[in-house]
């Protein structure tokens, strides 16, 4: 039995990707948009926002002090902790 945080992990944890997919997207929009209007370019959507296209001064770089790895799900080929490992603490795996 899961308890409430673990549940709420696995939710999140299963979202990740999409979210993954959707920054990857996202990037290929603006340089889309970039090789359109040029760095420094900008534009206006229907709303009245403006957006400028620009080379970012850096990146803040963040790193978590505590992690997980996980096993893969059916559809994956490939997870970091091994099927092996979780067997032998115990879970019943395929």
């Amino acid at each position: 039995m899961l308890t409430d945080a673990q549940k709420r992990f696995v939710e999140l944890e299963k979202k990740k990707q999409e979210y993954r997919l959707f920054f990857d997207e996202l990037k290929e929009a603006t340089q889309d948009v970039a090789n359109e209007i040029g760095i420094g370019g900008m534009f206006q959507d229907e709303d009245k926002t403006v957006y400028q296209i620009v080379i970012p001064d850096g990146k803040f770089v963040h790193y978590e002090k505590i992690g997980y790895i996980r096993t893969r799900r059916v559809d994956e080929k490939k997870g970091d902790l091994s099927l092996k490992k979780a067997q032998e603490s115990g879970f019943t795996v395929e």
